[in-house]
């Protein structure tokens, strides 16, 4: 069995947190900025699996089931603000609702 070594596993999730992190700041589109915040929330739980293998202890799967049910709980509030959203705005885009809301507050 060939086992890959710790720093690489390691090198691999910080990878996967900083394309998390630049689709958070480059995208305006609401919904890929959800879609990268869950990228970085599996980064963060691949985090806590490796070290949980690496000092064979079963803590990182379970922190790992909890970071789950955040990003569900996360994603069906974050679903559910989005459609009421467009339903108000007839749109997504970060920029559009943000001037938008700013128009409102001049009136």
């Amino acid at each position: 069995m060939v086992t890959i070594p710790v720093e690489i596993q390691l090198l691999f999730a910080a990878a996967l947190f900083m394309l998390g992190l630049i689709g958070v700041l480059v995208r305006r589109n609401i919904i890929f900025m959800l879609m990268s915040i869950e990228i970085m929330f599996n980064s963060a739980g691949l985090v806590f699996v490796i070290a949980g293998s690496h000092w064979v202890q079963p803590d990182g799967q379970v922190m790992f089931i909890f970071i789950l049910s955040v990003a569900a709980a996360e994603v069906s509030v974050g679903l559910a603000i989005i459609l009421q959203m467009f339903h108000h705005y007839n749109s997504v885009d970060v920029d559009q609702l943000k001037k938008l809301s700013d128009r409102e507050m001049e009136m």
